[in-house]
């Protein structure tokens, strides 16, 4: 398989065998990512097929210089993800679950443990401090904004956004080494 980087510039050109292959490469992370937020497998499908084509409407606003391909769509994902949770449909949808759903949800609440499975960070984001975990999967499993982890979390917003910071910066670390 090609390397990414030549990938996406293939795909930048409008090679559809690229953005194919991209897809392969990185959907089931998406997935689980959108899957985390969203708690429910009929959106998650949808919102990674949205994440796709806006990718492909948006390849060329993807440049190297501002960061990875891969950070450059999972912010793209959580975001639509994030914006689905707070739509009135979605909302709605929430309120009309029967009984089992319940189940299903307080079974499947430990989103921490499945997204970083299904990305392969589990054992990077589990060797960090306790603190760097909460914040973790709040602002990036559960999808929570930083104003919403700081009062979950107790905790001025600027400490939520130093940690975040620093604790991003320990992972990048540990997974780069």
């Amino acid at each position: 398989m090609e390397q990414p980087n030549n990938l996406i510039i293939a795909m930048q050109n409008g090679d559809e065998k690229a953005f194919s292959n991209l897809y392969t490469m990185y959907s089931e992370a998406v997935y689980g990512i959108i899957y985390s937020i969203v708690l429910d497998e009929n959106t998650a499908e949808e919102l990674l097929q949205d994440v796709f084509v806006k990718v492909w409407n948006n390849a060329t606003s993807y440049s190297v210089k501002k960061g990875r391909f891969f950070t450059w769509l999972l912010n793209i994902a959580r975001n639509a993800a994030i914006d689905e949770t707070r739509s009135k449909a979605f909302k709605n949808r929430r309120k009309n679950l029967n009984i089992t759903n319940f189940v299903d949800i307080l079974t499947s609440s430990d989103s921490l443990n499945r997204a970083t499975n299904a990305i392969g960070l589990k054992k990077f984001v589990e060797a960090l401090k306790p603190a760097c975990i909460k914040i973790i999967d709040l602002l990036y499993f559960k999808g929570f904004t930083q104003a919403e982890a700081s009062k979950t979390l107790d905790l001025p917003i600027g400490t939520i956004k130093t940690r975040n910071r620093t604790c991003i910066n320990e992972l990048r670390e540990m997974v780069l080494g």
